[in-house]
């Protein structure tokens, strides 16, 4: 019975942000189910520097796009087994998953809140963050801030143009969102990195320091760096951090209103981590997804974009997390290709095309991530009938 999740006394991190402070967790895991559990850093955000590039407001947006607020529906007229359900709803009770959100043909079908908990409540995601950020280099490309993937970083970056290692400066966006910039970054096996990453005065500095120890493009290694410096270079390019931008052209257009990111010390949007927001608000993003970009009749991500992230470019780890897009991990599941966001302690955002559905789960399980994903993969897809 403990397949799903393990029984015990529930830690309760919900995160309390003020305007300038967030806690934020990376995602490191083992090869198969162990994972190291990190320690969390208090972000303050300050003021972004701001350049003299111009970002397309969402006015219109606002004013074309109506309000949004979510039908629920019976499971079983949406091909669920309500028993089924209310059988994993026991199990998870008192357990480390807080939230469990299910999106079946465009309506909530289940939703499960832990005591304590509630509809309102948000939630940190972690590294489901990265997913967030690889969708606004889609939307920015398309917005014509950045030019091509292909670009090296140090157009955008004026610190990758100071290295004495000329070769990082050539690292590309594609390499960024692909985690194949070659820069030593263990952060799937060690928490080492992690902290003084996050320890450090100058984040992007302590990234682009690091030895480049593989050719651009030729090698997988997870990194949070990677997606930070996505994050530097979307603030560079819009003239505005990582957050004011996405509620421009993401947040906003899609009702996200739950949304706080924290940044690091020089007001960098927290890329790789850090984002706060309730279930609901996390299903509109995956929903959103799921209907290749476009929410309510408008198209506010490019569907080729949405297409090429989910596409494999690597292999990934070749464990159990599948392979990797452009900070998407995919994979199938019980015949089902699908692919996700995945966040350190058990955040999940799963999308699967084939069933019209979404799945969002929330948690703090840092010893074992993935015991949330199998309540998922394990029971919710077994309530299909």
């Amino acid at each position: 019975m403990d397949l799903c999740i393990t029984k015990g006394k529930r830690k309760i991190l919900l995160i309390l942000l003020a305007a300038s402070a967030v806690f934020a967790s990376g995602c490191i895991s083992s090869d198969n189910s162990e994972e190291i559990a990190k320690t969390s850093e208090t972000v303050t955000e300050t003021e972004p520097a701001t350049t003299t590039a111009t970002v397309t407001t969402t006015e219109t947006f606002k004013q074309e796009i109506p309000s949004f607020k979510w039908e629920t529906g019976k499971p079983q007229e949406h091909g669920l087994e309500e028993k089924k359900l209310e059988e994993l709803h026991d199990m998870l009770k008192g357990s480390e998953t807080f939230s469990m959100l299910t999106v079946k043909d465009g309506v909530i079908v289940d939703e499960f809140y832990n005591d304590g908990y509630s509809a309102d409540s948000t939630f940190p995601f972690h590294s489901c963050s990265k997913s967030v950020t690889g969708t606004l280099v889609g939307i920015a490309l398309e917005q014509g801030y950045i030019d091509s993937i292909d670009d090296p970083i140090s157009k955008y970056i004026k610190q990758a143009q100071e290295l004495s290692d000329k070769r990082k400066g050539e690292i590309t966006i594609r390499n960024l969102l692909t985690n194949e910039s070659g820069l030593d970054w263990d952060e799937w096996n060690s928490y080492d990195v992690w902290n003084q990453f996050r320890s450090s005065p100058d984040w992007v500095e302590f990234i682009l320091g690091r030895e480049l120890v593989y050719d651009p493009g030729t090698h997988f290694t997870y990194s949070t760096g990677n997606t930070h410096l996505l994050s530097a270079l979307l603030q560079s390019a819009t003239g505005k951090n990582q957050l004011e931008y996405a509620r421009e052209v993401l947040f906003d257009p899609l009702g996200m209103e739950s949304v706080a990111w924290g940044a690091d010390p020089q007001g960098i949007t927290d890329g790789g981590n850090g984002i706060v927001m309730t279930p609901r608000d996390a299903a509109r993003f995956g929903q959103m997804c799921l209907q290749n970009g476009v929410w309510q009749e408008k198209q506010i991500v490019p569907s080729e974009w949405l297409r090429e992230s989910v596409t494999p470019k690597n292999s990934g780890y070749e464990d159990l997390n599948g392979s990797y897009g452009y900070q998407w991990w995919m994979r199938d599941y019980k015949g089902y290709d699908m692919y996700y966001a995945y966040g350190f302690g058990g955040q999940y955002i799963f999308i699967v095309p084939e069933l019209d559905l979404v799945n969002v789960i929330t948690g703090n399980n840092p010893s074992q991530s993935y015991k949330a994903r199998e309540c998922f993969t394990e029971y919710l897809l077994d309530a299909l009938v």
